[in-house]
């Protein structure tokens, strides 16, 4: 079934919401590692909201671990009354959708497969060696 424009742009303005507030208003310390949020997706008929946020990692390392990721889910889940809250005043809507927050892995799963294109020779200067021998078919 096709969602619908108001479904997604509700979504959009839950994203805005929560990033805007994890950043400005939020203090827990738990959100310390909270890098922003990437995206929302409404269900159907509004009941929930599910929002994916990233975790920043240190500059030394390619991905947070699960300890840091944990921290910010429990953070985002002692703060849901909040947010929640702050979501129906904003959007002035009749029901707020429950909120569900889960961790975006997009990010960690880009890396991984730049790993593996790396161990298979298939970056950047493969792809020229690639063209070159391609060259001759025009």
């Amino acid at each position: 079934m096709k969602k619908s424009y108001r479904i997604d742009r509700m979504a959009e303005e839950i994203r805005r919401i929560v990033g805007e507030l994890s950043l400005r208003e939020l203090k827990d310390p738990g959100l310390k590692g909270l890098a922003g949020v990437s995206g929302a997706e409404v269900t159907g008929d509004g009941s929930y909201a599910t929002i994916y946020v990233m975790v920043s990692c240190g500059p030394d390392r390619d991905a947070a671990d699960e300890s840091e990721k944990k921290i910010v889910l429990e953070a985002l889940q002692r703060a849901k009354g909040h947010l929640r809250r702050e979501i129906g005043a904003r959007l002035q809507c009749r029901h707020t959708p429950d909120l569900i927050f889960k961790i975006d892995e997009s990010l960690e799963y880009g890396r991984r497969m730049e790993q593996v294109f790396e161990t298979l020779n298939l970056g950047g200067a493969s792809a020229g060696k690639t063209d070159a021998a391609f060259s001759g078919f025009d």
